[in-house]
C-alpha cells in the first residue's frame, strides 16, 4: 500500500513539474511573441510613414525619438547611445578625450575660455580665462554654438589646431597640438592645517582610486595625521573605483557593496582585496545632495563600518546599477540592471521608478516606510533615501545681489580686468581683495545692469495683485504701498550690507585667473562651514569617537 502511495506521489510531482515547465515555457513564448509582434509593428509603422507622410521625414531622427521616449518610461539612467555619441559617452566614463584641455562656455561676446586645465595644451600654450575664441583653424566660430566649437577643438591626439582669440584689445593666435586629455578625479588636495589633510574627489572615472591613494600618501609624508575626504557634488561613476577607495581605509576581505538584479550574472558581492594604507587615520567624509552613486557607496560603506564621521547634507539617493550593452551598428544602451546594497544591508535608492510609472509622479520612499539597519557598532541607519550625514551642515545661502552679480557676469568680467592689471597675487589661501579693490568694483558697476527682485518684494507684489481683485482694495491700498516702500531694496545699500560676501565671491574668481581650478577650491576652504566642522571633529578625538560608537544617533 505504501509503495503504491509513493508511486502516486511521484506521478503527481512529475506531472506538476511538467505543467510548471509547460506554463513557464508558454509564458516565455508569449513574451517573445509579444516582443516580436511589437517590433514588427514599429518597423512597419516607420516604413509606412516614410512612404506616405506628406513631408520628408528623417528615419534616424524619428526612431531615436521613439527609442528615447520609450526609455524615459523606465528611469533617467537607462539611455540609448547612437554611434555618433559613443565618443562623448566614453569621455564621461573614462574622463579621457583628445583635445586642447579647456572648458569653454558662451557669454554675450561669444564663446570664451572658462577654465584651462592645468598641464594641458591650452594652459601650456598660454590661453587664459576669458579669451574669446574667434577662429579654430580656418573656421570662423564667433556665431557658432559652444558644442560646435568644442567639436572643432577636439580631434585625434598629436594633431595640430590653430586657435585665434581676442584678449582685451589684442588678437592672438595660438598653435596647439592636441593631446590625450585625462581629467583629474582629484582636482585638489592639500593641508588645511598642520595636522589635517584635505582631498577633493570630484569624479569616479578611470584611475580615481590611484589619484586618491597618491594624494593620501603625499599628505601622510607631509605629516598629516587626520583627513577630510570631500565627496560633495560628486556624481559618481565606476563602481570598482569606489571599492578601491573604500579599501584605502578598511581591512582586506570586507564587503563594500552588493549588486542584486533580475539576472544571476549581475548579482555580485564586491569586497576589499588589499591591505589598507590608512586603516586608523581619523577620517571625516563630506557629502551633500549632489553626492550620488559611487560617492554614496564610499560614504555609506565607511559609515556602515563606523570608519568615518559623515558631515553635510543627505546625499542624492542613486542606488541603481547601469550596464552598457552593445547594440547593432556600433550603438549602445546603458541599462539599469541591478540595485546597490551597502554593508549594513540597506539600499540607498530614493525614488521608486516602478511606482512613478504607475501614477505618473515622482514617488520618493516616505520616511515612514524607510527600514532600519545597524552599523558595525550598532548605530541606527536608514535605507531608501540616500545617505544621512552624522552631522548636518546647512547649505550656503547667498543674497539676491550676489546671485545677480554672478549671473550677469559682472564678477567674471571684473576679475578678468583685475588680472590684466596685476601680474601676480599671493597664495589662494591668503588672497582677499582689499576694501580699496571693492570700492573700485562698486565704481566699476556704475551704469551696468544688475537689478533683481528679492523674495520679499515678490511676495508683496503677489499680495498686491490678489488684493487688487478684492472689493475693499481702496481701503487697504495705502497700507500695501507703505509695505512696498519698506521692503523695496536698494542696490547701493545691498552692496554695503553684503560687502564681505561679495568680496569673498570676487576674490575666489580672481584666484582662478592665476591658480585655475585648484586655486578656486583652495581659496574656498577657509570659510567653508562643512570643512571647519570637519576640523572641529578631527581635533577632538573623543567627540569623533562618541559619534562612531553611539548606539543611538
Amino acid at each position: 500500500m505504501k509503495r503504491n502511495f509513493n508511486k502516486s506521489l511521484l506521478l503527481v510531482l512529475a506531472g506538476t513539474f511538467l505543467l510548471t515547465g509547460f506554463f513557464a515555457f508558454t509564458i516565455k513564448n508569449d513574451r517573445l511573441f509579444a516582443l516580436a509582434k511589437n517590433i514588427d509593428i514599429f518597423a512597419t509603422l516607420v516604413r509606412e510613414l516614410d512612404s506616405y507622410y506628406v513631408d520628408e521625414i528623417d528615419p534616424d531622427e524619428l526612431v531615436a525619438v521613439g527609442i528615447n521616449a520609450m526609455l524615459e518610461e523606465l528611469d533617467p539612467y537607462t539611455e540609448y547611445i547612437p554611434e555618433e555619441e559613443t565618443d562623448d559617452f566614453r569621455m564621461l566614463t573614462t574622463g579621457e578625450y583628445a583635445g586642447i584641455g579647456a572648458l569653454i562656455g558662451n557669454r554675450e561676446v561669444g564663446n570664451i575660455i572658462i577654465m584651462p586645465y592645468t598641464g594641458f595644451p591650452a594652459q601650456n600654450a598660454g590661453l587664459k580665462i576669458a579669451d574669446q575664441i574667434l577662429m579654430v583653424d580656418t573656421v570662423d566660430v564667433v556665431k557658432k554654438s559652444t558644442s560646435e566649437v568644442s567639436e572643432l577643438l577636439k580631434g585625434p591626439a598629436n594633431t595640430q589646431v590653430n586657435v585665434k582669440v581676442k584678449r582685451d584689445q589684442d588678437t592672438l593666435v595660438f598653435n596647439l597640438v592636441r593631446k590625450k586629455i585625462s581629467l583629474k578625479n582629484v582636482p585638489f588636495y592639500g593641508k588645511v592645517d598642520e595636522q589635517t589633510g584635505y582631498i577633493k574627489l570630484g569624479d569616479f572615472t578611470t584611475n580615481a582610486s590611484n589619484e586618491v591613494r597618491s594624494a593620501l600618501v603625499d599628505l601622510k609624508n607631509q605629516g598629516v595625521s587626520r583627513l577630510v575626504l570631500d565627496l560633495r557634488d560628486n556624481p559618481g561613476g565606476l563602481l570598482n573605483e569606489a571599492v578601491e577607495i573604500v579599501n584605502l581605509f578598511i581591512p582586506k576581505g570586507r564587503e563594500v557593496v552588493k549588486t542584486i538584479g533580475k539576472l544571476e550574472s549581475v548579482n555580485y558581492t564586491y569586497k576589499t582585496t588589499k591591505t589598507p594604507i590608512a586603516k586608523d587615520l581619523p577620517l571625516v567624509v563630506l557629502i551633500n545632495e549632489r553626492s550620488a552613486s559611487a560617492a554614496e557607496i564610499v560614504a555609506g560603506a565607511l559609515q556602515d563600518y563606523d570608519r568615518a564621521v559623515l558631515i553635510g547634507r543627505r546625499s542624492f539617493g542613486k542606488g541603481l546599477v547601469q550596464t552598457t550593452v552593445p547594440l547593432t551598428y556600433n550603438s549602445q544602451m546603458k541599462v539599469t540592471t541591478a540595485k546597490y546594497y551597502i554593508p549594513s544591508g540597506r539600499c540607498i535608492q530614493a525614488i521608486d521608478y516602478t511606482q512613478s510609472r504607475e501614477n505618473g509622479e515622482i514617488t520618493v520612499v516616505p520616511d515612514s516606510l524607510r527600514k532600519e539597519f545597524t552599523t558595525k557598532n550598532g548605530r541606527t541607519v536608514l535605507d531608501g533615501a540616500g545617505i544621512e550625514p552624522d552631522q548636518t551642515v546647512s547649505s550656503v545661502s547667498y543674497a539676491p545681489i550676489s546671485y545677480s552679480l554672478v549671473a550677469r557676469n559682472h564678477v567674471f568680467d571684473f576679475a578678468t580686468e583685475y588680472f590684466y592689471k596685476h601680474k601676480s597675487i599671493v597664495s589662494p589661501s591668503e588672497f582677499e581683495i582689499s576694501d580699496q579693490d571693492y570700492s573700485e568694483f562698486v565704481t566699476w558697476l556704475e551704469g551696468k545692469e544688475y537689478d533683481y527682485v528679492t523674495y520679499l518684494e515678490k511676495s508683496v507684489e503677489d499680495m498686491k495683485k490678489n488684493a487688487e481683485k478684492a472689493p475693499y482694495y481702496e481701503e487697504i491700498k495705502g497700507q500695501i504701498e507703505e509695505i512696498e516702500k519698506r521692503v523695496m531694496h536698494s542696490k547701493e545699500q545691498d552692496l554695503v550690507t553684503h560687502k564681505e560676501e561679495i568680496k569673498k565671491i570676487i576674490s575666489e574668481e580672481i584666484v582662478s585667473r592665476y591658480y585655475f581650478q585648484e586655486g578656486m577650491i583652495e581659496a574656498g576652504l577657509k570659510e567653508d562651514k562643512a570643512v571647519q566642522e570637519a576640523i572641529s571633529y578631527l581635533s577632538q578625538p573623543a567627540k569623533l569617537q562618541e559619534v562612531l560608537t553611539a548606539s543611538v544617533k
